[in-house]
């Protein structure tokens, strides 16, 4: 196979790029390395074909598909900040959504027949329901949940009118080596845990006793590969995540105790529109795309902290150096 991934030097991306060449694929990485980056793909570099372009520039996007001659789409490029929706929603529905339908009809036009697209647990929006089942209904709080949304509509009706096989997966807390800390895309445990490492104060938004459902980005890697692999048809949606719930208290308990440090955190009000519980039916994953995840939250901590320690990426004394508090 021959894949194309928008957003392949991101976070998620570098990593999904890394499991389709060790799985004997050939990638094709479009970047316009807003946030992305090129030392993500340090390791990769030469095993890859890298193209520097915009999914919102639709000619460039459909001429390097056609130049390529992908079989297959992963399309990633997107920013993935609620925050930053609410502030500049026209910036982030050119982003996220105009761009989905420039991949889809690329695709199209230049006769790709497979394209997978990152989507979001933001969709759900405050629905207290839980677990979050794929048969819910979309109830998105934020203009980055209803361009996720409706990116998944537009990838339905393509496969609808055009035959396309298209496949939606709804990410959950995705974490691990090479998210940002300083991002504010960032996730909450690459925060806290340069907050640790750099010791710096640490607060915590609400009781902290909200829960996520988090997820191991090589386990999300996993999950993107399969989407493209499996043996599907039409439109599919996927939850993408473990199918357990952390709460954020016990999420500060598993990096303290991995980094060796206590400090007693200070407590905030809860963030507008929070969700207080949230975590995945993970059943149609499993059964359809074949895909369950393999790391548990403390194993991903663990791997994100060595890389930290490898990388020196938070320049604070050695990992453990701090007593245990009593």
């Amino acid at each position: 196979m021959k894949a194309f991934v928008t957003g392949g030097a991101g976070f998620i991306g570098s990593h999904t790029v890394t499991a389709l060449l060790e799985a004997g694929h050939e990638v094709i990485v479009w970047d316009d390395l807003s946030t992305g980056k090129l030392a993500n793909l340090d390791d990769v570099r030469d095993d890859i074909t890298f193209i520097l372009g915009d999914t919102r520039d639709f000619d460039g996007l459909r001429a390097a598909i056609r130049t390529t001659e992908p079989s297959a789409i992963l399309h990633l490029a997107a920013i993935a900040s609620v925050l930053r929706s609410v502030e500049d929603p026209r910036l982030t529905h050119g982003v996220n959504l105009t761009s989905t339908v420039n991949v889809l009809e690329a695709a199209r036009l230049e006769g790709v027949d497979r394209v997978a697209l990152a989507c979001s647990a933001a969709i759900y929006g405050n629905e207290p329901l839980v677990p979050k089942s794929e048969l819910m209904p979309a109830g998105p709080a934020s203009p980055y949940g209803l361009e996720k949304w409706q990116s998944e509509e537009y990838a339905a009706m393509f496969s609808t009118l055009y035959g396309m096989t298209t496949v939606s997966l709804r990410y959950f807390n995705v974490f691990g080596p090479r998210q940002d800390p300083k991002s504010p895309y960032s996730g909450v445990i690459s925060i806290f845990l340069d907050r640790l490492l750099s010791g710096q104060p640490l607060r915590i938004d609400g009781s902290g006793k909200q829960t996520r459902d988090f997820v191991y980005v090589a386990d999300v890697a996993a999950a993107n590969l399969r989407a493209l692999t499996a043996p599907l048809d039409g439109h599919q949606r996927f939850n993408i995540a473990r199918g357990g719930e952390t709460s954020i208290l016990e999420l500060y308990e598993l990096l303290c105790d991995r980094v060796g440090r206590w400090p007693e955190p200070t407590f905030g009000p809860p963030r507008a529109g929070d969700v207080f519980r949230s975590y995945a039916d993970v059943s149609q994953a499993a059964d359809v795309l074949g895909f369950t995840a393999r790391h548990t939250v403390g194993d991903g901590i663990e791997r994100l902290v060595e890389w930290y320690r490898a990388a020196d990426g938070a320049g604070a004394a050695p990992i453990g150096a701090a007593a245990r508090r009593g």
